[in-house]
């Protein structure tokens, strides 16, 4: 993917910008704001592919990526486990820190560390955006929570390190592209699927999968925003699309869903 535009949300010295360039070491790595910008970008093709978090082992998942991810026609090609370590970054001064500036998550990953010391939490769109706020702004009273990589970029001091309450704390994060993935044998696939409002739909799903022995990873709903307490159904699971054992067993729980749609089928990322 030499020379590929890849998207990621927030700006340098994120955490989605770290873990893209884990995956497109050699890639041209393109900022944006919002979400929404980026699957808008992907959708016009002034992007090549695009990095989004999905879940964190802590805080759960991001549920916009879900509900963004039900009308684009990229696919999921790849898979990012990044290990999370935040640090407290603020102006290179010895002012007293008051308040702390980051994005909602990592505010919530470090809230014990934020409640011992009483500062104030204020969310921001981004981790490494907060750094570069103080830095712009000259905010002497606040830190950041982010990278250690947000820090060096921002040329902003490092006041602790290591800050999140659960030192076991992992993003994940997908790959979204037009790029086209042959079956390694150590594969996800993630679909979204919608059923009758009925008694026992969901169990005559799940069954079909016990059934063909496919081993399900992760299971989330989300609602539909056009009819209330309605649900769509979210499923990672293991092997690749191209595998016959999967296509066979989709084809026959889409008979049983009022749609079905097939997200990617992409090599499972390593946690390290």
């Amino acid at each position: 993917m030499k020379g590929k535009f890849v998207a990621f949300q927030g700006e340098h010295g994120a955490y989605s910008e770290i873990a893209a360039r884990k995956f497109f070491p050699d890639s041209n790595l393109v900022p944006m704001k919002l979400f929404q910008d980026i699957f808008d970008a992907l959708r016009n093709d002034s992007i090549d592919c695009a990095v989004v978090p999905i879940e964190n082992s802590i805080e759960g998942s991001v549920n916009e990526i879900y509900d963004l991810l039900l009308d684009t026609e990229k696919k999921i090609t790849g898979e990012i486990f990044l290990k999370i370590n935040h640090c407290l970054i603020a102006l290179p001064t010895n002012s007293t820190i008051t308040k702390v500036l980051s994005h909602p998550q990592a505010l919530a990953q470090c809230r014990n560390y934020i409640k011992k010391r009483n500062f104030d939490s204020i969310p921001t769109y981004d981790t490494a955006g907060s750094v570069r706020l103080i830095k712009e702004k000259k905010i002497l009273e606040a830190a950041a929570i982010a990278s250690k990589t947000a820090a060096e970029f921002y040329d902003m001091k490092i006041l602790d390190q290591n800050i999140e309450d659960q030192k076991n704390n992992f993003t994940r994060f997908l790959v979204l592209s037009d790029h086209k993935t042959i079956p390694t044998k150590k594969d996800r696939t993630s679909i979204i699927f919608g059923l009758k409002h009925t008694p026992g739909s969901l169990f005559s799903v799940l069954q079909e999968f016990n059934n063909n022995k496919i081993n399900l990873t992760k299971i989330e709903s989300r609602p539909i925003k056009e009819k209330p307490w309605e649900y769509n159904f979210y499923v990672d699971l293991e092997g690749h699309i191209e595998e016959e054992n999967i296509k066979n067993t989709l084809d026959k729980i889409e008979k049983k869903c009022t749609f079905l749609k097939t997200l990617g089928s992409y090599r499972r990322g390593t946690i390290n």
